[in-house]
């Protein structure tokens, strides 16, 4: 079994020197992580400059991009194989609902299952790394079941687990994405120059977050799976649509 991990807080980040851990003695296991935090970076490829691949004294490779170039670069010619199980995570905070849109988390992994690679995006609920150890330990549970069943076609899991000091006996549900409320307003301040500057402001609640969310587990003790797809073809819409547009050309 080869298994390569990245993630999107960065090569020092805890998460993924604990999820490494957790994955000891599955098989051979490659690090290829950000230099720095990317998180909300997405699907993002550097294109603008080329990229560069350092290596740390603990054997983990990082790159100075995003957490898609991470796997990308991997993936297309800074391996010489091709790994049997992408993982990313694990995450500082959750990925649910909307957020799985601009996760540098679930990015990693999506670009593993784009060239065909069983991926698994991990995430701890709350921010800060409590029992981080015990969702380790969850992640590596649920690894080993996907390689008991058989890794076989390709597949893309978006995995967020309570952060509990039993996150590893906690029961999983597979899920569906909730949504959230819109984004709340941007943060104006000023700079030493006196112009004007802004920050994302916070997430949005959950605004659907009903029984068979990934909000709903979670919000109730459970591990949230959500299988995820990248076909984002509206295809219940496109028979309306070809009604309404017509064809032309």
């Amino acid at each position: 079994m080869r298994i390569l991990i990245a993630n999107d807080d960065g090569y020092l980040a805890p998460g993924l020197h604990a999820l490494v851990n957790a994955c000891e003695g599955l098989g051979q296991i490659d690090v290829i992580a950000p230099e720095q935090n990317a998180s909300g970076t997405s699907n993002a490829l550097t294109l603008s400059r080329p990229l560069s691949v350092f290596h740390a004294q603990n054997g983990f490779r990082y790159v100075n991009g995003t957490p898609s170039d991470c796997v990308h670069v991997a993936l297309t010619g800074l391996l010489d194989y091709k790994p049997d199980l992408v993982l990313s995570g694990i995450n500082n905070g959750a990925n649910m609902g909307d957020d799985t849109l601009y996760s540098g988390t679930v990015a990693a992994a999506t670009e593993g299952f784009l060239f065909g690679i069983p991926s698994i995006a991990f995430s701890q609920v709350d921010k800060g790394w409590v029992e981080l150890e015990a969702a380790a330990q969850m992640a590596r549970r649920l690894v080993e079941q996907v390689i008991a069943d058989g890794l076989g076609r390709p597949f893309l899991l978006n995995v967020n687990i309570p952060n509990r000091a039993d996150a590893k006996s906690l029961p999983w549900r597979v899920t569906r994405l909730g949504r959230r409320h819109a984004s709340e307003p941007v943060i104006e301040q000023r700079n030493p120059r006196g112009e004007p500057i802004y920050w994302i402001g916070p997430a949005g609640d959950a605004r659907e977050a009903g029984e068979g969310t990934d909000f709903h587990a979670t919000s109730n003790g459970m591990v949230s799976i959500t299988p995820l797809q990248v076909d984002l073809t509206d295809h219940a819409g496109l028979s309306a649509w070809a009604s309404h547009l017509g064809e032309h050309g």
